[in-house]
């Protein structure tokens, strides 16, 4: 999978290369073209630095304010839906539709539905498709299921828990949101995108698990 490039990249740098580039010439103007200073090459070197350096302050601002994308990264695994054996008609529709309206609207890569000790549903790209993973409620799943609280690991590299994700998600998961459903059971969601749920996207994740809630209540 090829990496999406930021295509304002060069915008952003214009002011500061225009700004550094300035300075460069004014100091070569200065040094090799003016054999004697007056006051108004004074005053216009003077002017001229300050410009410089507002292009230069513009262009370091825009790095900040405007910051590069979240990179894709390829998802180690194959796409499939597996189900529980022992889930109803009724059940497995409810499911379906939850599943995909996640994977459709939202940044999520791989759905996962776990409740009271049992994975139901895995669907997307999954990390061992045609087996249902073996949970445990330990670390950050207990801590969801405890709480009640969704846990939101933006960006996989800086936690120690991606190592809980081992075999659930795929490899190259780059974000995971743990969204209760209730407090019987949680909906886990693995993106390729660091920083991929939106506030808009965790609101509408967590109305999908209050729906599930009702399913199995």
């Amino acid at each position: 999978m090829r990496v999406k490039r930021d295509p304002n990249r060069w915008l952003r740098r214009l002011p500061l290369v225009a700004g550094v580039l300035g300075s460069i010439l004014l100091v070569i103007n200065r040094l090799a073209f003016t054999p004697e200073l007056l006051a108004s090459q004074s005053r216009s070197d003077a002017l001229g630095i300050l410009l410089s350096a507002v292009l230069i302050l513009t262009g370091l601002l825009w790095q900040q304010v405007q910051p590069r994308p979240p990179q894709t990264a390829p998802l180690q695994g194959s796409p499939g839906c597996d189900w529980h054996p022992e889930l109803s008609e009724r059940e497995k529709l409810e499911l379906a539709w939850a599943s995909h309206t996640l994977l459709s609207t939202t940044a999520a890569r791989t759905v996962v539905i776990w409740v009271e000790g049992r994975t139901l549903l895995q669907r997307g790209i999954l990390a061992s498709p045609g087996q249902l993973p073996s949970l445990q409620p330990q670390g950050t799943l207990q801590q969801v299921l405890k709480t009640g609280q969704p846990v939101y690991l933006g960006d996989l590299r800086f936690f120690p828990a991606r190592a809980e994700f081992e075999g659930l998600l795929p490899a190259g998961s780059q974000a995971v949101l743990c969204q209760p459903i209730g407090q019987k059971g949680c909906l886990i969601l693995g993106s390729d995108r660091p920083r991929s749920f939106s506030r808009q996207e965790q609101a509408w994740i967590a109305a999908i698990a209050n729906k599930l809630e009702t399913l199995f209540a």
